[in-house]
C-alpha cells in the first residue's frame, strides 16, 4: 500500500488531523485510548511521516540561541487572485508583518473557486502550517472549525464571521464616498460597473452607492455586470455603456483595472472623460496614477489590511485559548485625480 496522507489517517482513526499531529509530536498530550487507535491506523495505512511538513510548522530545531517561543513558523495567505494588484498588496502587507515576526508566508490563490480553496485549505493543513489568512469564496463557520480543530488559526481577510477574527474595510462606506462624489459633481445618472464572480465586497460597494444616490432622490443605480474584474471587461463596458438612453454621465467602476479598461476604450471611442463621462474606480492601484486620464478612486488601505489581518493571526497563535476575537475595520477615502 502506498504510503497514505495525516488526513487519511485522521479519518480512519475518527479524530482530527490536530490529533494525529499531537500523536506523532506531543503524544502526553493525548489519551491513552486516542493514541492507540491512531497508532493502529498509521500502520494499517502505512503513513509515512513527512519531517518537511513538520518543519513546516514548528519551525528548525530547538538551539541553544532559538527558544521554542521563537521558533519560525508558516502561514498560508489566501486570495481569490494574484495577478489582481489588489489581493499582491493585501499578501505583500501581511507577509511583511509576519517576516518581521519571524515566521513565513505561503502565497495562495484560490480563482474565486470553492473547489480549489478547499483543496488549498486540506493542503495547509496536511502540511501543519500555523494558521491562514483568507479572502474566503466557500469557507463557513464549519470550515473555520474544522481548521481549527487540526490547530490552524484563522483570520478573514475584506469578510467578517460569527466567532473569528477579521480584518476588512468599510465597503459601504467607499461606495457612498464615491457616488457622493459624482453627484457633487452634477452627474445624476450613475452606473455601476461589476464583474462575475461578484465578491461581497463589491456587492457592498453597489449598495453603499446605490443607497447614497436613492437619498440624494436620483435615478436608479444602473448595474452593467461583466464577465470578470478586468481591464478588458471594462472596455467592454465602455461599450455597452455608450448603447443606454440616455447614456449615464458618471460611472463607478468596482475596481481600478475595470475603471481603467473604460477610460481606455471611451477615449478610443471619442468620448471626452470627464467631460462627457466622469469614471471613479476603487482601489488606488499604482496604474491609477498612469491611466491615459488619470484615475479619481476610492483607496483601500491594502497593506495595512494586510498587515492587520496577520497581527490578529500572530496574537491569536501566541494566545491560545485566551485569545478573544477581534474585528478590525477600515476606512476608505477619495483620491481626486483628473478622471471625475
Amino acid at each position: 500500500m502506498p504510503p497514505s496522507s495525516i488526513r487519511e489517517v485522521a479519518r480512519r482513526a475518527g479524530v482530527s488531523v490536530g490529533t494525529v499531529s499531537n500523536v506523532l509530536n506531543r503524544p502526553d498530550l493525548v489519551a491513552e485510548a486516542t493514541r492507540n487507535r491512531v497508532q493502529a491506523a498509521i500502520e494499517e495505512l502505512g503513513f509515512v511521516r513527512n519531517e518537511s511538513a513538520r518543519r513546516l510548522r514548528q519551525g528548525p530545531e530547538q538551539g541553544p540561541e532559538r527558544p521554542d517561543s521563537g521558533r519560525a513558523r508558516a502561514y498560508g495567505i489566501v486570495v481569490e487572485d494574484l495577478t489582481n494588484p489588489y489581493a499582491t498588496d493585501v499578501a505583500r502587507g501581511a507577509e511583511r508583518a509576519l517576516n518581521a515576526a519571524g515566521h513565513d508566508a505561503l502565497w495562495l490563490t484560490s480563482d474565486h473557486s470553492a473547489d480549489k480553496e478547499r483543496r488549498i485549505l486540506d493542503l495547509l493543513e496536511e502540511q501543519r502550517a500555523t494558521g491562514v489568512l483568507i479572502i474566503p469564496v466557500g469557507l463557513g463557520p464549519a470550515g473555520i472549525d474544522r481548521l481549527r480543530e487540526s490547530g490552524m488559526t484563522v483570520v478573514l481577510l475584506d469578510h467578517a464571521g460569527p466567532d473569528v477574527c477579521s480584518a476588512q474595510v468599510d465597503h459601504v462606506a467607499g461606495g457612498d464616498i464615491a457616488a457622493g462624489h459624482l453627484l457633487g459633481l452634477g452627474r445624476e445618472r450613475l452606473a455601476f460597473v461589476t464583474g462575475l464572480p461578484e465578491p461581497l465586497p463589491c456587492v457592498e460597494r453597489r449598495d453603499g452607492a446605490a443607497r447614497t444616490l436613492a437619498k440624494a432622490g436620483g435615478d436608479e443605480l444602473i448595474l452593467l455586470t461583466q464577465e470578470a474584474l478586468s481591464p478588458t471587461e471594462g472596455r467592454a463596458a465602455a461599450q455597452r455603456l455608450l448603447e443606454l438612453k440616455p447614456v449615464p454621465t458618471g460611472v463607478f467602476c468596482a475596481n481600478d483595472l475595470l475603471a481603467i479598461g473604460m477610460i481606455n476604450e471611451l477615449l478610443r471611442l471619442g468620448v471626452r472623460v470627464p467631460e462627457d463621462i466622469a469614471v471613479i474606480g476603487y482601489d488606488d492601484i499604482e496604474l491609477a496614477t498612469s491611466a491615459a486620464v488619470p484615475l479619481t478612486t476610492i483607496r483601500q488601505p491594502r497593506m495595512e489590511l494586510g498587515r492587520e489581518a496577520a497581527e490578529l493571526a500572530l496574537a491569536e497563535t501566541a494566545e491560545g485559548e485566551r485569545h478573544k476575537h477581534r474585528q478590525v475595520v477600515l476606512t476608505p477615502e477619495l483620491v481626486i485625480r483628473e478622471s471625475a
